[in-house]
């Protein structure tokens, strides 16, 4: 069978209907994985458990083992799988590699990570202000659920101190890993640049309505629109430098910020004057 099959519209709108629910199963699965080992431990060492050793179990089996490996099991797995399904089908077309690059930044990247940053971060305080504008404007109030860590955390203060660094060693490279090395990778073998990196943002972002607590529906949709921005920024370093290495250090620095804003509420919000502490909350 000739190569030139790829080219007809049914089969490319095949290809790209493939590439969205490959990636869309591959970052759902990740998460499940994680929180059913997470479950399996906290079930097994009992109901005393306490809230630090329940993050670091959510850290270690979510983000390392569930999205950092199942992202390595499909980077490993998937050629042999291909070229089975391929076999099978007769389809004589080769196999395309698939690669997740990565390297140690260059002076440029450092750049581009520094300012993906300064964009992702001063991008959520400005969709946020925004939305709290507009909710001021029009006399409404949504009800938004917050992150179940950093709702722990707020209990627990001191977990937030081994959240700030597990954002750079664990969860930012876990997750980059899984959702823009796999699921942005995938999804980029069938969609131009644009749709490639919405589309994993918009997977990313979505997959977090399951780690918010409480709050209603409008106002939970209101919070994954907000995480669309930074999710954007990670999809777009990624595709501009082809270095796994930069989004994760974006997202690890980002959330690092944001859990050490929530510490010094939490911990200090008594001897912070009242407006300082209201911007970092």
């Amino acid at each position: 069978m000739s190569s030139l099959w790829q080219d007809e519209p049914i089969i490319q709108l095949a290809l790209a209907a493939v590439a969205l629910v490959v990636g869309l199963v591959i970052g759902g699965l990740g998460l499940f994985v994680g929180f059913v080992l997470t479950l399996i431990a906290v079930v097994g060492l009992g109901s005393n458990i306490s809230p630090t050793l329940q993050i670091v179990l959510s850290l270690i089996f979510v983000q390392g083992v569930g999205c950092g490996g199942v992202a390595l099991a499909y980077y490993r797995f998937r050629r042999p799988v291909v070229e089975w399904v391929r076999a099978e089908f007769e389809i004589s077309d080769r196999v395309p590699a698939f690669e997740i690059p990565v390297s140690v930044p260059d002076l440029r990247q450092v750049a581009i990570i520094g300012g993906g940053y300064v964009t992702a971060l001063g991008g959520v305080i400005l969709a946020s202000a925004v939305i709290t504008f507009l909710q001021q404007y029009t006399g409404t109030q949504l009800d938004t659920g917050n992150n179940a860590a950093a709702e722990l955390g707020m209990q627990n203060p001191e977990i937030l101190l081994l959240l700030i660094p597990a954002s750079v060693l664990i969860i930012g490279p876990g997750e980059e890993l899984l959702f823009r090395g796999v699921v942005q990778g995938r999804i980029r073998e069938a969609f131009s640049p644009i749709p490639g990196i919405l589309i994993p943002s918009a997977i990313f972002a979505g997959l977090h309505w399951f780690a918010l607590s409480g709050g209603s529906p409008q106002g939970n949709l209101v919070a994954l629109a907000i995480l669309l921005v930074p999710s954007v920024v990670f999809g777009v370093t990624y595709e501009y430098t082809q270095n796994i290495v930069v989004p994760a250090m974006i997202h690890g620095f980002y959330n690092a910020t944001l859990f050490s804003m929530l510490y010094l509420v939490v911990a200090y919000g008594d001897q912070l004057p009242e407006q300082t502490a209201v911007l970092l909350a």
